[in-house]
């Protein structure tokens, strides 16, 4: 189970799209973190575009999740809480990223994630507009997704997910720090170059 419904209510047919972004992925944020030491690249950053706009307007740091039934956030939370040692976490961090966590791309949620600082106005008006396009450009692949915002409770397993992964990394992330969540809506996304069969 993707998480799908869980988070926007949505219920999508399987994608070959899909299936390619998510492998696509996974591929490109295990090499960041064994290569890279977990430093975003261009491989976890999308340009965004709100939905009606002509230019793109930003770009965020985004997160890909275990869907509920795979979870690892107990794990993450607990790397985070058992040493008060910054380097220590970033290093159990990037042992397990590097090593198995990323393997297998059905376990992910296809929901994307991001966060956002207390108060951001580029949230607010993001959750307002409910739509946009997340473009990823890396390894000479580049994705288009068509999405569907919305702001995630603190309540919520893949808001949960995305602030103990992100605060591994960032131990000043604030406690009230905004979660946003991406539902691509695969019918309406594209792949360059195209996947076969067309997309």
């Amino acid at each position: 189970m993707s998480g799908i419904q869980e988070v926007f209510g949505l219920d999508q047919e399987p994608s070959p799209l899909r299936d390619a972004f998510m492998r696509w992925q996974c591929r490109v944020r295990q090499i960041a973190m064994r290569e890279k030491q977990g430093r975003p690249d261009e491989g976890v950053i999308a340009d965004v575009t709100p939905e009606g706009a002509t230019d793109v307007k930003g770009s965020i740091v985004t997160v890909l999740n275990k869907a509920p039934l795979h979870s690892k956030t107990p794990e993450l939370k607990h790397m985070f809480l058992r040493t008060n040692d910054p380097a220590q976490r970033r290093d159990k961090a990037l042992q397990l990223f590097s090593e198995t966590y990323f393997q297998k791309y059905k376990e992910f949620s296809d929901v994307i994630t991001a966060t956002f600082l207390p108060g951001s106005e580029g949230a607010r008006s993001l959750v307002e507009g409910k739509r946009c396009t997340l473009q990823y450009e890396a390894y000479n692949q580049k994705f288009s997704l068509k999405c569907q915002v919305r702001e995630l409770s603190k309540g919520e397993p893949i808001y949960q997910a995305t602030y103990w992964h992100n605060l591994l990394f960032n131990p000043n992330l604030s406690p009230d720090t905004i979660i946003l969540g991406f539902q691509p809506v695969w019918d309406d996304c594209s792949a360059d170059p195209p996947l076969a069969g067309g997309r």
